[in-house]
C-alpha cells in the first residue's frame, strides 16, 4: 500500500537532476500504446540543450521539462499555481482608472500614460509565476516522450531512467534502473531578481531538500527522496507550499513517504496508465501527414497534462502562457508567465470542444468563476461599473498587471471569455450549466460592457476608447477611433450570445434588454476600396501584423461566413486576400495557425493545409510553438523562440475546421479537406449539440460517417457524399437541398455511406 498524505502536497515549483555513470548508449524500444487512439513517441537525441526544447509532463497541477545533453539528464518542474502576486505601487496609486486612461489619451500625453500604465509591468519584476532551479549529473544519451503514457524515459548505458508525473496523486517519480542514489536539486537563481533570500538546503539519509521564502509570507518547500531496491532506486519528489509565515518542509517531507515495497510499475499501473488510456480514448483524427499528426497530438496531450479539474486536492490552475512548462534559464518566465486575455487564454482553449475534453475546459471555466468577485471589484473600482470586467493581462489571482494600456485594459476583452462559456454550453448542451454558472457570469459581463457605451452623435453605441490588439503596438496611434472591428466584433458577438442565452433560459426582460442593446451596435466596418475588414473607420489593413483582431467575426466569432448573404461572402473572401497581400514579415506561429482556420472556415482546404504546414516552422524540437520562425525561410522577420501555448491549439483547431465543422445549427463532415488528405479519419469528435461523430475518407471521398446522439434531438447533417445518394442506417432521414434532416432520441447511433449496388 502507498501511504500518502494528500493534504499535505500543497503548490510549489521545483527543478531537480539525476545522473549516472555511462558506459553504451541504449535505443529504446517501442512502448505499450492504445490502439487507435494513442500517439506515436516523440524521440530526441542527445543534446537536448534547451529548456524549451525538453519533453513535458504534467498533472494539472505539476509539469515537468526533462531534457539535457553532453550525457546530462535535466528535469525542470513547475507547480500551476505558485505565484508572487506582489504589483508595483504604481498601479495602486489613486487615479490608476480607466477614467485617467481616457484623460490622457484625450490630451495626447504619451509620457504619463506610459509611465503610469505600461513601466511598471516592464520594469518591475512582480507580479509573476514562479520558477525554480535545476540540478544535473550524467546520465541521458537519447530521451523518449511516450504521449499515450505521459512517461519520459531516457537511455543511458545499459540501463534507463523512466520519468512521470502521476495522473492521480501529486507526486513526480524517477525510476533509475542499476543507480546510486545520488542526486542534487539545486533551488532557482532567478528569484533573486524578486528580492527573495537564498532557499535553505538540508538532508539526511533518505532524503534531500530546499525551502524557499518567497514573498508576503510564502514559502516553499522541495523534497526528494530515495528508495533503493535491488534492481535500482526510485526518487519520489514532492513540492509543498505555506502561506503566513507557516515551515512547507513537514507536509512536502511526509508526501514523499512511500512503502518501499511498492514498486515503480505497480504505483503508475495503479496512479497513472489507466487515467491516460481513458484520455486517449476520448477521441483521435488519423492524418496522412506524420509531422501534423504529431503536432495535433501533442495539443491533445497539453490539454491532458496540463488543465485539469481539481483531482489531487490542490486546485491547480487553467494553461497561462507556458502552462505547466515555466522557463528554465536562471531567470524569469517571458511576460511573467501570466494570463493574457486578449488573444492567448481564449485561442489555448479553443479545441477542446471538438476533442470532447470537457474536463479540460471545466479547468479553465470553473476559474473564471471563483474569480467573479475579484472581477466585480476590478469592474467597479478602475471602470466605475458594475457588473464584472477581466483584465487583458492579469495574475493567476485575477488582478490587472498593466501592461500596453490599449489591450491590458481593453474591456471587451471580456466578451471573448464569455465564447468561451458559450461553446461550452454549445457542444455540451448541458442546461444547467447554462442556467447556473454560464448566462450569470456572462450576464454579468454583459451589464458591465453595456454601461461603459454610450450613444454616439448617429445614435449608435460606442466605447470611450477603442483598439485592436495589438496593431500600433503602445503607441498613440493605436488608439482607434471607436469602434474598431475588433471591440465592435466582440460586443456584437457577446450580446448576441447573451440574446441566445437569455432566451434559452426563458428569461424574457434579460432577452428584451440584450436585443435593445445589440439593435444600437453599428454594423461592422468594410473598406470601401478593397471590400475587407478594416482596423477601425479610417484605418484599413495595410501592413503585415500579428493579430487577425480586425477578421475576428470571421473566426473564431463566425459573424460573417459564406454560407450568408453574397455581401458575407464578398466581405470574406476579400479580407482574407487582404490579409495574405499583406504578407507574413510580421506574423508569429500563431498567425499562420490562426489563418489556417480562417481559410478553413472559408472552405479552402488547400490554403488551409499550406498555411497550417507553415506553422511547423515555428515550433521546436519537442513541438513546442516558439512564436518566431525557427526555420529560416523567411517566413517571418520575428525569429525570436518565447514558448507560449496558443500557437499549438489553434493548429489543432485548424485541422478541426478541415475535418468537422458545426456552426449555424449544421454539421459539416470533411468541409475544408484538402485534396491532398484523400486518405483521412476521425472518431468521436464533437459538434454543436452534442453530437458525436466520426467519418473516414478513401481516396478523396466520403465513404463512412457515424453519428451518435447522446441527448437526442434534429440533426441537419451537410450532405457528405457528394452528388451520389446516401443509404442510412436508420428510417426517416429526409434529404432538404443540401442536407440530410433526422430527429434522434438520446443514444441512438446513425450511420451512413454513399449508395453503391453492393450496399
Amino acid at each position: 500500500m502507498i501511504e500518502l498524505e494528500r493534504k499535505s502536497v500543497v503548490r510549489g515549483l521545483a527543478s531537480f537532476a539525476l545522473a549516472a555513470a555511462a558506459t553504451a548508449q541504449e535505443r529504446i524500444g517501442p512502448q505499450e500504446r492504445p490502439p487507435s487512439a494513442g500517439p506515436l513517441p516523440i524521440d530526441l537525441d542527445a543534446p537536448v540543450s534547451r529548456w524549451d526544447d525538453g519533453l513535458p509532463l504534467g498533472n494539472g497541477v505539476l509539469g515537468a521539462l526533462v531534457w539535457g545533453g553532453e550525457n546530462v539528464l535535466r528535469v525542470s518542474l513547475d507547480r500551476a499555481d505558485l505565484w508572487d502576486e506582489r504589483l508595483p505601487a504604481a498601479l495602486l496609486e489613486e487615479g490608476w482608472t480607466y477614467e485617467t486612461i481616457r484623460k490622457l489619451v484625450a490630451a495626447n500625453d504619451a509620457k504619463t500614460l506610459h509611465e503610469r500604465f505600461d513601466v511598471p509591468y516592464d520594469t518591475v519584476a512582480y507580479p509573476t509565476k514562479l520558477p525554480v532551479g535545476r540540478g544535473e549529473k550524467q546520465l541521458a544519451k537519447r530521451i523518449r516522450l511516450d504521449p499515450s503514457r505521459a512517461e519520459v524515459i531516457a537511455g543511458y548505458g545499459i540501463s534507463r531512467a523512466r520519468v512521470c508525473v502521476l495522473a492521480k496523486l501529486p507526486l513526480i517519480l524517477v525510476r533509475v534502473d542499476s543507480e546510486s542514489p545520488k542526486v542534487s536539486i539545486v533551488p532557482p537563481a532567478g528569484v533573486a531578481k524578486l528580492g527573495y533570500e537564498p532557499a535553505a538546503a538540508g538532508e539526511d539519509a533518505d532524503a534531500k531538500w530546499y525551502v524557499q521564502k518567497a514573498a508576503e509570507g510564502v514559502s516553499y518547500a522541495v523534497v526528494c527522496a530515495h528508495y533503493v531496491d535491488p534492481k535500482g532506486v526510485t526518487f519520489a519528489i514532492s513540492v509543498g507550499k505555506a502561506t503566513g509565515g507557516a515551515d512547507p518542509l513537514p507536509a512536502a517531507r511526509a508526501a514523499t513517504e512511500l512503502d518501499p515495497s511498492v514498486t515503480y510499475d505497480q504505483i503508475t499501473q495503479a496512479f497513472h496508465h489507466s487515467w491516460w488510456a481513458e484520455r486517449w480514448r476520448t477521441s483521435w483524427v488519423k492524418l496522412p501527414d506524420p509531422k501534423l499528426q504529431a503536432q495535433y497530438d501533442l495539443a491533445r496531450y497539453l490539454y491532458a497534462a496540463g488543465s485539469r479539474v481539481d483531482q489531487l486536492g490542490l486546485g491547480g490552475a487553467p494553461l497561462a502562457l507556458q502552462g505547466l512548462w515555466t522557463a528554465d534559464e536562471g531567470g524569469l518566465p517571458p511576460w511573467k508567465g501570466d494570463y493574457h486575455n486578449d488573444l492567448n487564454t481564449q485561442t489555448t482553449y479553443l479545441a477542446y470542444p471538438p476533442m470532447g475534453f470537457f474536463e479540460q475546459g471545466e479547468c479553465f471555466l470553473r476559474y473564471l468563476e471563483q474569480l467573479q468577485g475579484t472581477f466585480r471589484a476590478f469592474a467597479k473600482s478602475f471602470y466605475g461599473v458594475e457588473g464584472l470586467v477581466v483584465p487583458g493581462v492579469m495574475t493567476l489571482g485575477g488582478r490587472a498587471t498593466g501592461g500596453w494600456a490599449q489591450y491590458s485594459l481593453s474591456p471587451t476583452n471580456t466578451l471573448w471569455l464569455v465564447q468561451s462559456f458559450d461553446d461550452y454550453w454549445r457542444y455540451t448542451g448541458d442546461r444547467e450549466f447554462l442556467e447556473k454558472r454560464a448566462y450569470p457570469w456572462c450576464a454579468a459581463a454583459g451589464e458591465a460592457l453595456s454601461a461603459l457605451l454610450a450613444p454616439a452623435e448617429n445614435g449608435k453605441l460606442r466605447l470611450a476608447l477603442s483598439s485592436s490588439p495589438e496593431i500600433f503596438d503602445n503607441s498613440m496611434k493605436a488608439w482607434l477611433p471607436p469602434n474598431s472591428n475588433y471591440d465592435q466584433a466582440l460586443l456584437r458577438y457577446g450580446f448576441s450570445a447573451l440574446l441566445r442565452m437569455a432566451a434559452a433560459v426563458g428569461n424574457e426582460a434579460a432577452t428584451a434588454r440584450w436585443a435593445g442593446v445589440l439593435d444600437k451596435l453599428e454594423p461592422l466596418d468594410v473598406d470601401a476600396g478593397t471590400g475587407s475588414l478594416t482596423f477601425a473607420r479610417g484605418v484599413p489593413y495595410t501592413e503585415s501584423h500579428r493579430h487577425f483582431s480586425h477578421a475576428m467575426a470571421i473566426h473564431p466569432l463566425g459573424l460573417v461566413d459564406v454560407e450568408g448573404s453574397e455581401a458575407d461572402r464578398k466581405l470574406v473572401a476579400a479580407t482574407l486576400e487582404r490579409i495574405e497581400a499583406g504578407g507574413t514579415d510580421w506574423w508569429t506561429g500563431y498567425s499562420f495557425s490562426w489563418f489556417a482556420c480562417m481559410q478553413a472556415r472559408a472552405g479552402r482546404g488547400e490554403k488551409a493545409l499550406s498555411y497550417l504546414e507553415k506553422y511547423l516552422a515555428f515550433t521546436g524540437r519537442n513541438g513546442f510553438h516558439l512564436n518566431g520562425d525557427q526555420s529560416g525561410r523567411g517566413l517571418s522577420k520575428f525569429t525570436y523562440r518565447p514558448f507560449t501555448l496558443e500557437g499549438n491549439m489553434l493548429a489543432a483547431q485548424a485541422v478541426h475546421e478541415m475535418l468537422l465543422q458545426s456552426w449555424g445549427g449544421v454539421v459539416r463532415v470533411f468541409p475544408a479537406t484538402s485534396a491532398r488528405w484523400g486518405d483521412v479519419q476521425f472518431k468521436d469528435l464533437r459538434a454543436e449539440g452534442g453530437w458525436k461523430v466520426s467519418a473516414r475518407r478513401e481516396l478523396g471521398s466520403t465513404q463512412w460517417v457515424s453519428v451518435v446522439s447522446p441527448r437526442g434531438g434534429a440533426l441537419v447533417l451537410r450532405n457528405p457524399f457528394g452528388a451520389g445518394a446516401a443509404k442510412w442506417s436508420v428510417p426517416d432521414v429526409e434529404r432538404r437541398g443540401d442536407d440530410y434532416v433526422v430527429t434522434l432520441p438520446p443514444g441512438a447511433l446513425l450511420e451512413g455511406w454513399p449508395r453503391t449496388e453492393e450496399r
